[in-house]
């Protein structure tokens, strides 16, 4: 699996999943990419540890 933010890959075992209301599932491989996702930011705020595609 891969991270829903930051592309990372996830260990078998850690992360989490986010399941919302319409049955979407969002991966994240730490609680802070997990909070920036929920913030809505927009690429070009991101924090520089987060790798753009």
């Amino acid at each position: 699996m891969k991270c829903s933010f930051c592309g990372k890959e996830i260990k078998r075992g850690t992360g989490k999943l986010l399941v919302k209301d319409d049955a979407s599932k969002f991966y994240f491989c730490s609680s802070r990419c997990e909070k920036v996702f929920k913030m809505k930011k927009k690429s070009k705020k991101v924090p520089k540890w987060v790798k753009t595609n």
